[in-house]
């Protein structure tokens, strides 16, 4: 826990009237309903969130800032706590399915999480051996030496339970470049996503690898695929709660795991698929300040860790006929270190979802992952995905057509309502008002 984030505390995550009220109306019930001071909410309205003078710290050549539309899904409910969640995107229906799904789900319970220890993973690569098993096994004798070499500097990270836990060998017997012996740190960060201190540790120890093995080192880095620091959600739907209009419940489940089952069995699919997973998952990564690239990358190679790409994702009939879906993936997210810590409004947005440790914002992030892929498959089971997307989508067609102000919703509702969203009719209507 750091000192920026509020203790844990009970919130309503339902916002009645949210989406009706204006920007700032939702800024000051969103301040009211999570005790947000002054400072919290000024950096969640976006005007000068980012001095730049704090941007020229962060990053090099800075010419500027970048923003992105920040906003708030509603209702979501993990393992009995009600969360809102910041999330960063620019793509329309994203916080608006991920709220809608959130509802559905909090009326059966909402969704049940749980993940790992937060271990990441260095790797030190040993070349130009003669006998690469027989470093290994020098280097499995050496294991409690290099583990307290990696943790001999930390001692802050030693006193909070963490630390360097273990070393794993691969061997490669045969490579492009001969033989190699890569060395895995798996070392447990706490509340950090943990780059810079496994890779410190990996460059510690590096010259030790080098002489136990009699090879040269190499690479000296973390691996962003963090299969041992995994998150996982789960959800269960009755059919009640799927049923629209037009089709049962049980019509739309049934639809929902077929369309999950193509995802599965075909990469073409399944890229896309993820792809709405990571709709989710990317905005809350990138609104709190971690690294969604790593994220990413970890979420696709997790993806194909059985030599063939797939669903992040599961959805299944149970006996009683109710719908479950799970995800499980990697999670590598921190509350300190990095942006976490230097942008004023990642900062504030740590505080709205008021999470206390690194591990309890993972298993928050993979539940919004998975409401946003239960909405995707929700849509195709039902009415295709485009009718709802081309709806919120027709805002940004009316700002095109050169709509402002009041004549966003206006012309964006005539768009929906004709069918056409398309920037000739916008200018159409325009032109008519």
């Amino acid at each position: 826990m750091t000192d920026t984030l509020s203790p844990a505390r009970r919130i309503n995550s339902r916002l009645e009237g949210l989406r009706a009220l204006e920007p700032t109306g939702r800024l000051d019930l969103l301040a009211e309903t999570t005790g947000l001071d002054a400072d919290a909410r000024a950096a969640l309205a976006g005007k000068g969130a980012l001095p730049l003078d704090r941007a020229n710290g962060m990053i090099e050549n800075v010419i500027g800032t970048f923003e992105l539309p920040l906003g708030l899904a509603a209702n979501f409910t993990v393992n009995g706590r009600d969360y809102l969640v910041p999330m960063a995107v620019e793509e329309p229906s994203v916080v608006a399915a991920a709220s809608y799904m959130a509802k559905i789900a909090r009326g059966c319970g909402g969704f049940t999480t749980s993940s790992d220890q937060p271990i990441m993973r260095a790797q030190i690569q040993a070349l130009g051996l003669t006998d690469p098993h027989g470093a290994r096994q020098r280097l499995l004798a050496a294991s409690d030496e290099l583990i307290a070499m990696a943790n001999s500097r930390d001692t802050v990270l030693i006193g909070l339970g963490g630390g360097c836990k273990q070393i794993e060998i691969e061997v490669f017997e045969t490579s492009p470049v001969g033989p190699m012996v890569v060395l895995h740190l798996l070392v447990d960060v706490r509340d950090a996503m943990g780059a810079n201190t496994v890779n410190t540790m990996a460059e510690m120890i590096a010259p030790r690898v080098a002489e136990i093995t009699g090879g040269n080192v190499r690479l000296r880095i973390l691996s962003n695929l963090a299969d041992r620091r995994l998150a996982r959600a789960s959800v269960t739907l009755t059919p009640e709660a799927l049923t629209t209009k037009s089709l049962s419940g049980a019509d739309v489940a049934r639809g929902m795991v077929e369309a999950c089952t193509l995802a599965k069995i075909d990469p073409y699919r399944a890229a896309t698929h993820n792809k709405g997973i990571m709709n989710g998952i990317d905005p809350v990564v990138v609104a709190t300040g971690n690294d969604w690239r790593a994220i990413e990358a970890g979420a696709h190679a997790w993806a194909a860790r059985d030599g063939r790409y797939t669903s992040l994702t599961n959805w299944e009939i149970a006996a009683n006929g109710n719908l479950v879906g799970t995800i499980e993936m990697p999670m590598a997210l921190g509350l300190v270190g990095g942006a976490t810590k230097t942008h004023p409004a990642a900062q504030a947005a740590l505080k709205v979802l008021g999470v206390t440790s690194a591990q309890e914002l993972a298993e928050v992030t993979v539940a919004v992952g998975l409401a946003q892929n239960m909405a995707a498959l929700r849509a195709l089971a039902t009415e295709g995905i485009q009718k709802g997307h081309m709806t919120l989508h027709a805002r940004n067609i009316a700002i095109m057509a050169g709509a402002k102000g009041e004549e966003v919703d206006r012309i964006a509702k005539a768009l929906a309502a004709a069918g056409d969203v398309s920037v000739g009719k916008a200018k159409e209507l325009l032109g008519n008002q």
